[in-house]
């Protein structure tokens, strides 16, 4: 099964690059989790809901515009493995990788509100981290090694978008309108990389 949904993917892919232009640049968002692992949660709010949501809003924003193309590793509540992710994304060799998380803290609720992005030991994803720095309150960029980090070849940063026991950062996050901001931000980030 698991090879069968990897051939699935890269099948996808081939075909997809066979009509995306060459100019255009490849941007991958990784909506963390899906399926079986929900990640962080809160009163019956998922992370993996959150993150593919936000995903889904970054993939709409690409119909606006034609230098760069959104590809999801997941556009459902399926879970693949992180070999499986950061094997398409070293095939398709893009631009940048965001993967998108939500945080939480092992208190009922936390003190801390705002955003933390991870990075890799490489210049290029320090550099995407500072773009993106500039668009949310984020607590920290801290350099970790974090599968997804270690194992992709393009620049890649972890974005941890708010505390999921935060009551402030999750109601904004679970928001349509919250949803729509960390969407266009991103695609600011995307414009001005």
């Amino acid at each position: 099964m698991k090879g069968t949904k990897l051939l699935a993917l890269c099948i996808f892919s081939t075909a997809f690059l066979s009509f995306t232009p060459i100019n255009k640049k490849l941007i991958i968002i990784d909506a963390g989790h899906g399926g079986n692992d929900m990640g962080a949660n809160r009163n019956g709010v998922y992370e993996k809901d959150i993150v593919l949501t936000v995903g889904k809003e970054i993939q709409k924003f690409n119909t606006t515009q034609d230098k760069y193309e959104i590809i999801l590793t997941r556009d459902n509540d399926t879970y693949s493995q992180l070999s499986d992710r950061t094997t398409l994304i070293n095939k398709l060799k893009p631009e940048i990788v965001i993967s998108l998380h939500v945080n939480s803290s092992p208190h009922a609720e936390s003190k801390e509100e705002g955003a933390e992005i991870f990075t890799q030991n490489t210049e290029g994803s320090k550099k995407l981290a500072e773009k993106i720095s500039k668009k949310f309150n984020v607590l920290k960029i801290e350099e970790k090694n974090l599968h997804i980090l270690r194992e992709s070849q393009s620049p890649t940063v972890l974005v941890e978008l708010g505390y999921m026991n935060s009551t402030k950062d999750r109601e904004y996050m679970t928001s349509e309108k919250g949803q729509k901001e960390i969407a266009q931000k991103f695609v600011e980030v995307f414009n001005e990389y």
